[in-house]
């Protein structure tokens, strides 16, 4: 008996330290293809297979849900029930004819209990064909980046020319993250909308685990078909960056989604690398009643790295060390550069903080004369 209790607590310590270990080593998914981004500027932080088409399930309702409330102004709206929505295969919310709620309502049963009758109700409430709306669901992707996706249904049961990439939906779901209504809806872990008939209320709970169990969680939704395996896409944010994990055909979709992320938040951090309205000194002015001025950046720039990265930025400045007057102020008077390995981060003009007027006779001329004219109209 003690033996038996000795094996299960070993058993449980593995359980808790392993996805550790993994989070430090170098880990390697077993999903058919992942990507993992990070949200605000898209970078791509680990990849397999991440250009191949494939089977998403209902991961494409993240697709149909953008689509949808890029498409709607009124979240509040009521839908009348299509009767093509009833009887949907797969998951459901048991949507009865007749039935009607709002827009927002269905959202909430498609993206927490994956209901594929909810997908096809909000499908022929935006347009008035399911072809009509996946022509959409394709511009919504297009939009955000992701062109190698081709859609044929709103909920993501299989169908020929119904596929996505990893990388396509990791940029959807980038840009879906960033609509407020859809972070709402696809981090609430509960909630209750309107029934019918046979349900007085329905409750949902969202089947996504990694909001009970990891950390930051955000989002955003699982799928399964049988051509498509099990499919996830999961977001965290700690400390002001967030992380998308797509992953394709994998059987251990939560866990190895976790060992990912939690790798990424150890391994990376986004860094604000230029602040927004940077003064970056002052430059010499030739004949001009001042000596010098100053110049600055209007662009912020922040960027996940790891802490080697940081120490490898290259900053490449193209700005005089003398600027001839007159000078306007906010005039462009240069340009920077960021570069790591090679690659150009980010490009930004210089501006000139203030005006400087010249010593030149002639220049003085020229603005009084201006400046007359200008006077002269203002009479007139």
């Amino acid at each position: 008996m003690k033996k038996i209790i000795i094996f299960i607590a070993i058993l449980l310590c593995i359980n808790v330290l392993v996805p550790k270990i993994w989070a430090v080593a170098d880990f390697q998914t077993s999903a058919k293809a992942m990507m993992l981004i990070e949200k605000t500027t898209g970078r791509e932080i680990y990849s397999k297979n991440s250009s191949e088409p494939l089977p998403m399930a209902s991961t494409t309702k993240i697709v149909t849900a953008l689509t949808v409330l890029e498409n709607c102004d009124d979240l509040d709206e009521i839908v009348d029930i299509d009767d093509r929505a009833v009887g949907i295969p797969g998951t459901s919310i048991y949507l009865v004819k007749g039935e009607k709620l709002s827009v927002k309502e269905l959202l909430y049963g498609m993206m927490l209990v994956s209901g594929n009758d909810a997908a096809t109700a909000l499908a022929y409430y935006i347009s008035d064909s399911i072809e009509d709306f996946c022509k959409l669901m394709l511009e919504t992707a297009k939009n955000a980046g992701a062109t190698n996706s081709s859609f044929a249904n709103p909920h993501g049961l299989d169908e020929e020319g119904h596929f996505t990439t990893a990388h396509d939906l990791a940029l959807i779901t980038a840009k879906a993250l960033s609509n407020e209504t859809f972070a709402e809806i696809v981090s609430t872990k509960e909630c209750q909308i309107s029934g019918n008939d046979k349900v007085p209320k329905r409750y949902l709970k969202n089947k996504n685990k990694l909001l009970n169990n990891f950390q930051g969680a955000t989002g955003v939704k699982t799928g399964f078909t049988d051509d498509a395996g099990r499919c996830f896409v999961g977001s965290a944010e700690r400390e002001g960056t967030e992380f998308i994990c797509v992953i394709f055909n994998c059987g251990p979709m939560f866990e190895e989604c976790a060992v990912l992320l939690e790798q990424a938040f150890n391994e990376y951090k986004l860094v604000e690398i230029v602040p927004p309205y940077n003064y970056i000194r002052r430059v010499g002015v030739i004949d001009g009643k001042e000596e010098s001025l100053k110049v600055y950046s209007r662009k912020g720039f922040s960027y996940p790295l790891t802490e080697e990265e940081q120490n490898k930025l290259i900053y490449e400045y193209n700005i005089p060390e003398n600027i001839e007057a007159p000078i306007e102020k906010d005039s462009v008077v240069g340009n920077f550069s960021i570069y790591l390995d090679g690659k150009r981060l980010f490009s930004e003009d210089v501006y000139a903080m203030e005006e400087v007027k010249s010593v030149d006779f002639f220049d003085n001329i020229k603005e009084i004369i201006g400046n007359w004219n200008i006077n002269s109209l203002d009479i007139a």
